[in-house]
């Protein structure tokens, strides 16, 4: 029999059923880093999301054949470990297909339009004192016929390049940074810097993407252009980030990610007071319909693995 411990129950709000083989199901509505170690010492499945686990988290977890990721990202768990310990490590892939393409949308369309200027120029009685029928004090831009810039080609990559195209966008899917050679149907980091009005980055976080985009990258940028990151924090250099929003390298920029999530020693970007950046916290693939999909799939990874027929590997 099984024995299945799912960690972080409370970071997934969806319905999981059970699967369909022997087995013994404990769930924690969260557990801390102090806890892992006790609490998955005799299982041999293990469900997680963004608690870490490596040689300290489990090696005295003996019995543990399978972490199941319940998310795309796995820059939480040591895969070298695990493989060196024969751990099978599989995670969920394009749940989120349509939830994370239509929140970038959602930030490029309020960031073009100035929404939060518009707003804020509202509430203030700005409009009530007009001497016309409308207010523009903020610039207005339209989405058709800019260019779209998409660093990382995965499943979220490709459903961004498919929305951009279908409302007009020119889209750059960007080669890797420091690649010697840009394959065919790719644009050069830097090219896809230059050209891009909007700038949106879909790639996970390894040693290579670490600080992808800092100081060097916004001064190649344009200045009406826009970052969107719904991925990770830490693929941005924050100070960078920062500078050039309030010495206008760019023209806005909408996160859906910081460095440490949740922010409790706080991030000088959640303490800037400006109309063109957006903060959301990590919600872009939290869609009813999204989330859902993710715990059928987390479940479709057990019954796989268990069944001989193992799904979505990473190890």
């Amino acid at each position: 029999m099984e024995r299945i411990v799912f960690l972080e129950r409370k970071t997934i709000d969806a319905h999981f059923r059970r699967p369909g083989f022997d087995h013994e199901w404990i769930e924690y509505p969260e557990t801390t880093a102090g806890q892992v170690v006790d609490r998955v010492r005799d299982a041999t499945i293990i469900i997680s999301n963004k608690l870490s686990l490596g040689e300290l988290q489990l090696s005295n977890a003996r019995d543990v054949k399978l972490i199941a990721i319940a998310a795309t990202g796995s820059d939480c768990v040591d895969l070298n470990y695990c493989k060196e310990r024969g751990i099978a490590v599989c995670n969920v892939r394009g749940y989120a297909v349509n939830a994370v393409p239509e929140h970038v949308l959602m930030m490029i369309l309020a960031l073009r339009r100035n929404l939060l200027a518009y707003r804020a120029d509202v509430q203030a009685g700005l409009w009530n004192q007009s001497k016309q029928f409308c207010l523009l004090t903020h610039e207005l831009h339209d989405i058709r016929n800019s260019t779209l810039g998409i660093v990382g080609h995965g499943a979220i990559g490709k459903a961004m390049a498919g929305l951009g195209e279908s409302i007009g966008m020119r889209v750059l899917i960007s080669e890797h940074k420091n690649a010697t050679k840009v394959r065919e149907g790719r644009t050069s980091f830097a090219d896809t810097l230059r050209q891009s009005d909007v700038l949106t980055l879909h790639c996970p976080l390894t040693d290579q993407t670490r600080d992808l985009i800092g100081s060097d990258e916004f001064q190649m940028m344009k200045r009406s252009a826009l970052l969107i990151n719904t991925a990770r924090g830490a693929l941005v250099d924050d100070a960078a980030l920062i500078d050039a929003l309030q010495n206008g390298l760019i023209a806005g920029a909408g996160l859906d990610a910081l460095r440490e999530e949740p922010p409790r020693h706080g991030n000088p970007l959640l303490d800037l007071k400006l109309p063109n950046l957006i903060v959301t916290p990590h919600v872009a693939w939290a869609s009813r319909e999204a989330v859902q999909t993710l715990a059928d799939q987390v479940i479709d990874n057990l019954e796989g693995f268990i069944a001989g027929r193992p799904q979505n590997l990473l190890t």
